[in-house]
């Protein structure tokens, strides 16, 4: 019993024996045989009443009063009382991120604000805005639905697209949204599927369309004085937080930066949108050998792409290509730098110049790629999921591209610097073809800026 109580009780007891010192509760009445509680009642005084009711009423208030006492570090009985601040903030924001959150935040509260508000915050919270969050959603639910899963779609669509966001692991996720890691897991791996294969074909696509190209070609025409060129290509290792191979001598998946790496190779158009994707090899191969491998090269040089746009270069034909730096192989549908060093001609220091500013595109695309979904920064997926993972965030990327998203912050890598590839004997005809229209353009190139 509280010991605030006793005393009390005490006091009272005091004052009942000055008030009416004939009847005690704690005489020698207790003992008798004829000691009764309704012997209180025949008192010459009130005050046994008043006393007993007073007592009666302050017993009842102690019985229903928590106990104040420290608690006893012994003790192991469960108790209901939780005076763990950082349990009750971890139980608050679980309850922030729960689906009727969530709900609440979608259905009520978003129309409530502004569309800049209402976007800037969606952003903070999944990397894009709620117009492009709902497309995404309207475009996955049916292939979602088909899995039988226990949340809601857009649910489990901003879940995933906050881990990409901010790079968040499967274990840090499942506490903020109250899940078990292994589902959030699954969750992530079948949402990342899903856009790396199903919106993959309508997001990413070769600008072989007449008024797609012609109007590619035209803004690289104006960026860089070169004609036809419609993207450009380069690679980005993407750090992987745990290392696929043990082995530090022979290791395939470090990279030119010294860490564990997948390598993605994305070509860019000039609005930073890409057109091609693919992420076929650990970090440590060179780049030349990814795109030879890349089913972009197969299609190139079999023909299976067709641009209809061909120009005329100082008696050259000369169809649609990309540029690339040094370390990609010279062909007539990639064009390279004629050297890494400038040591050329005034007409070839031009033209790499010319040149590297289109590729700058790319360089660009891929900093706000890893600046916006931040997962690629240190990727912690499993080894198996990792490239769906990468090509997810490309089709994210494109959408927000497309939808004119605010570009973040951009991610900066080291420079890149390599030797140039040797040259394959399956590809001597077109290195030297490549060579021709180079030059020719080269030379155009000087000849036209030189006349101004």
């Amino acid at each position: 019993m509280d010991q605030s109580f006793l005393v009390m009780l005490s006091n009272l007891l005091h004052l009942h024996n000055s008030l009416d010192p004939t009847t005690s509760l704690l005489s020698d009445s207790l003992s008798s045989t004829t000691a009764n509680p309704s012997s209180l009642l025949h008192s010459s005084s009130i005050a046994p009443l008043l006393f007993f009711t007073i007592a009666s009423v302050l017993s009842y208030v102690a019985s229903t009063r928590p106990s104040a006492s420290p608690p006893n570090p012994n003790n192991n009985t469960t108790t209901t009382t939780n005076n763990n601040p950082n349990a009750t903030a971890n139980n608050n924001a679980s309850s922030d991120y729960s689906v009727s959150a969530f709900r609440a935040l979608s259905t009520e509260h978003i129309w409530s604000l502004e569309a800049p508000l209402r976007d800037a915050h969606w952003r903070s919270l999944y990397g894009l805005s709620y117009p492009v969050f709902t497309t995404v959603v309207d475009k996955l639910k049916p292939h979602i639905a088909l899995s039988n899963l226990s949340l809601p779609s857009d649910y489990a669509v901003a879940m995933v697209l906050s881990r990409l966001a901010h790079g968040l692991s499967a274990k840090t996720l499942a506490a903020r949204y109250s899940l078990d890691p292994y589902l959030v897991s699954k969750i992530t791996n079948m949402v990342t599927r899903l856009l790396a294969t199903k919106l993959y074909p309508e997001f990413i696509k070769i600008p072989v369309g007449r008024r797609r190209l012609l109007e590619t070609t035209q803004a690289f025409e104006e960026l860089t004085s070169l004609p036809n060129m419609c993207g450009a290509i380069d690679t980005t290792p993407v750090h992987l937080r745990s290392n696929p191979n043990s082995n530090p001598n022979l290791n395939p998946y470090r990279c030119r930066y010294g860490y564990p790496s997948l390598l993605l190779q994305v070509v860019s158009d000039h609005k930073k949108i890409f057109w091609d994707v693919c992420v076929k090899a650990p970090g440590g191969t060179d780049d030349a050998t990814h795109f030879r491998d890349s089913l972009l090269y197969h299609r190139l040089t079999s023909g299976d792409v067709v641009w209809d746009k061909i120009i005329s270069v100082r008696g050259h034909h000369v169809r649609p290509y990309v540029v690339g730096d040094w370390c990609f192989p010279l062909l007539p549908f990639l064009l390279t730098p004629f050297s890494p060093s400038g040591m050329g001609t005034p007409a070839q220091n031009l033209f790499d110049g010319m040149l590297m500013k289109g590729r700058s595109v790319v360089v660009e695309a891929i900093a706000l790629l890893k600046g916006r979904w931040k997962i690629l920064q240190d990727l912690n997926t499993g080894v198996h999921h990792a490239p769906q993972t990468i090509v997810a965030c490309c089709v994210l990327h494109n959408l927000c591209q497309i939808a004119r998203e605010p570009e973040p912050e951009l991610w900066k890598e080291p420079d890149e610097s390599g030797p140039p590839p040797r040259v394959m004997d399956s590809e001597k005809s077109f290195h030297y073809y490549g060579e021709k229209l180079r030059q020719a353009l080269a030379d155009d190139l000087h000849h036209k800026l030189s006349s101004r």
